[in-house]
């Protein structure tokens, strides 16, 4: 089975990941998250298995700009709103591979991913 990766293709973090991916030779298929909405299940089961503090990016620039009552008690389904509504304040990008998931992009822990 291949990986699925999901991001935005013009973010940098992005770029590398996918250029690291092809270095390697591993089959994936790129989603983009402005392009493709995500459904509230699949946005479910990433905040059940890695949380929130995880896929949300609080260090951004459209966390940052939301209204401080949408950055307020971020219980499931607000969560899933929010991050339906902002797809940017998802953490890039999020690997998927055989239920696994990884966020955000390091290559080290890549490597054993792959490995």
């Amino acid at each position: 089975m291949s990986a699925v990766m999901f991001g935005i293709k013009n973010c940098d973090t992005v770029k590398k990941a996918r250029k690291w991916l092809d270095a390697q030779g591993v089959d994936y298929e790129f989603i983009d998250l402005k392009a493709a909405p995500l459904a509230a299940s699949t946005l479910e089961h990433w905040i059940q298995a890695v949380g929130t503090d995880t896929l949300i990016n609080k260090r951004g620039t459209t966390w940052r700009k939301l209204p401080d009552e949408d950055k307020g008690e971020l219980t499931l389904p607000r969560t899933i709103h929010l991050l339906q509504s902002h797809p940017t304040i998802i953490k890039r990008p999020v690997l998927v591979k055989e239920g696994d998931i990884l966020v955000g992009f390091n290559e080290a822990i890549w490597q054993g991913f792959f490995a």
